[in-house]
């Protein structure tokens, strides 16, 4: 007897069924369906760009700095013109010159600190705009001439249906952007508040030889100080005081916005609200990704990876994702490990949590990509907290 397996992409464990094989070949092989239909959210589309042949093609490879852009033009297939400056203006009146004129404009840039404006900018102009993850370009030698051309060159192969020369990233709206920024303003006035904080017990030690007790711009701890310090000390101590203050107030206000989202959401015992909602912003949309690989490759959190012939070795983790994320996802993994002992992903690697120190580190780090996909599978629905291994606060 022989057990055949017929297998969904958004199956569980729990939803695959084995039948028995019969010997006869009226009788088929079948899966039984789960009692419960899942309705799954529909796909996000991918970045792609339409190639209109009909109309002549202008590529542009952009090197955008603040100051100005160095642009590459291409038309069609003939060879790369100069390397050009422009300001921004200057390129966006460019632009719409030559959609006017019948061309069909196809533009690609980096991505860098500078945000989606100008990419949101061409689009509004007409333009078909990508941007990619910033790649090395011309080996040791980088100049911005260069990285425009090789952009250029890059997209023209793009275009032509080689779709490996680029990988472009996916654009958040304007009010995922914003949503995310909040949860990075935390972290940023969080950071400062310590900074400052530092600062103070710094200047106490230099000062009088002394220990700043912890939270020492409190009331309570300042009013002690107030009798004890230096009154030059003090007056020093009383402008950082006012900063913290200020900054304390600010992330207070911060919390209570970010707290909000989640006043709904029915979660599991360990996790912590702001947990998820810092999660939930830096991700921006859970739908955006079609499956586990997609979730655990946005983490970092895959192993390295240099085989040949028949030697086959895997190293660390990559980092090749979103380091805020994959922080968090590390954070919450020993909080879970202690909150939700019968998590499923957690009780499967029971044998390499207890081998020693180094080798629980490296677990949790695992557990921390498998937590992204079950937090995926959670978000988007396709599982709920039972079948997680999870129970609620």
């Amino acid at each position: 007897m022989k057990k055949t397996y017929i297998l969904n992409p958004n199956m569980t464990f729990k939803s695959v069924n084995s039948t028995v094989a019969s010997d006869k070949p009226a009788e088929a092989a079948v899966c039984r369906l789960p009692h419960k239909a899942v309705s799954l959210p529909p796909r996000q589309p991918l970045h792609t760009v339409t190639v209109d042949r009909n109309r002549p093609a202008i590529k542009l490879g952009l090197d955008v700095h603040l100051e100005f852009i160095m642009a590459v033009v291409q038309h069609d297939h003939q060879l790369p013109k100069a390397p050009r400056k422009f300001s921004p203006d200057q390129l966006i009146t460019q632009v719409k010159e030559w959609i006017g004129k019948g061309h069909a404009v196809y533009c690609v840039q980096e991505s860098c600190g500078f945000g989606f404006v100008l990419h949101r900018q061409l689009v509004g102009a007409g333009a078909q705009s990508i941007l990619i993850t910033p790649i090395a370009l011309n080996g040791r030698r980088k100049t911005d001439k260069l990285d425009a051309r090789a952009l250029c060159l890059r997209l023209s192969r793009y275009l032509d249906g080689q779709r490996d020369e680029l990988a472009p990233i996916r654009i958040p709206s304007q009010e995922e952007q914003r949503r995310r920024e909040t949860t990075r303003r935390r972290q940023f006035l969080q950071r400062e508040i310590r900074r400052l904080a530092n600062r103070g017990h710094g200047q106490v030690a230099e000062y009088c030889h002394q220990k700043l007790p912890h939270r020492w711009w409190g009331a309570r701890h300042w009013k002690k100080l107030s009798t004890t310090l230096d009154a030059w000390l003090l007056s020093v101590l009383d402008k950082l005081r006012q900063l913290i203050l200020a900054m304390e107030e600010q992330l207070a206000t911060l919390e209570q916005e970010i707290l909000a989202r989640l006043k709904q959401v029915k979660l599991p015992k360990g996790l912590g609200e702001m947990t998820l909602a810092i999660l939930d912003g830096e991700v921006c949309d859970w739908k955006r990704f079609h499956n586990r690989k997609q979730v655990g490759s946005y983490t970092g959190c895959c192993p390295g990876e240099h085989s040949s012939g028949g030697k086959r070795l895997v190293g660390c983790i990559d980092r090749m994702g979103n380091g805020r994320v994959r922080a968090i996802l590390v954070e919450a993994v020993w909080r879970l490990l202690l909150w939700q002992p019968a998590w499923i992903s957690a009780r499967k690697m029971k044998v390499k949590l207890a081998d020693g120190p180094a080798m629980r580190k490296k677990t949790v780090v695992a557990l921390a990509r498998q937590l992204a996909i079950d937090l995926w599978r959670w978000r988007t629905g396709r599982a709920t907290l039972a079948d997680l291994g999870w129970f609620s606060a």
